[in-house]
């Protein structure tokens, strides 16, 4: 596979998973799941300041404090990113058609960092 055809499919899956993230929203007339796309844009920040910008702390045991704080907020984020659909389903400010669209939105999102963090061990872009 070409690197051109691997970022064309990483960037067709992040289109649509913000593409679902906004039709969460728009098809029930309810912008309150766009709380969680808040949290994607924070699940990469303690990567960004605490791991040099990359992803490879991620896999590894040793570390210091500021690893290890890096790791607890990036899982922390992550977990926010399921949770926010869930509490506002059960506060009934959502509906459960727009918090399972959040929640495909959000499994497309992290199997296309997955594929981009495989494809940035493997080869250097």
């Amino acid at each position: 596979m070409t690197v051109n055809s691997e970022l064309a499919g990483l960037a067709l899956m992040f289109s649509s998973s913000l593409l679902l993230q906004i039709l969460a929203c728009a098809i029930y007339s309810n912008w309150w799941p766009m709380l969680s796309a808040l949290m994607y844009v924070l699940v990469p920040m303690p990567c960004m300041f605490f791991g040099g910008g990359t992803t490879e702390y991620l896999l590894t045991r040793d570390g210091g404090g500021w690893i290890d704080a890096a790791k607890f907020l990036t899982g922390a984020s992550a977990i926010g990113s399921i949770a926010i659909p869930i509490i506002l389903r059960h506060a009934h400010l959502i509906s459960t058609g727009a918090m399972l669209i959040e929640f495909m939105s959000f499994f497309i999102f992290v199997g296309t960092v997955m594929c981009f963090h495989r494809a940035n061990l493997e080869d250097e872009w």
